[in-house]
């Protein structure tokens, strides 16, 4: 039982320690994809945008 506890002390601390870090990952990752995104629509705008241009 010792043993379990001590296993489930270190993995707690390990995760008490990551979290801020994976989160910041999560963070970045998400920015990069709406970047991606912006870009991608403006190097090729939708059939909706030239309309309105158009019109």
């Amino acid at each position: 039982m010792n043993t379990a506890m001590n296993y489930l002390t270190v993995l707690f601390v390990f995760l008490l320690l990551a979290a801020p870090s994976l989160y910041g990952m999560a963070h970045d990752r998400r920015i990069d994809r709406q970047i991606r995104q912006a870009r991608r629509d403006a190097e090729h705008p939708s059939r909706r945008t030239e309309f309105a241009k158009v019109a």
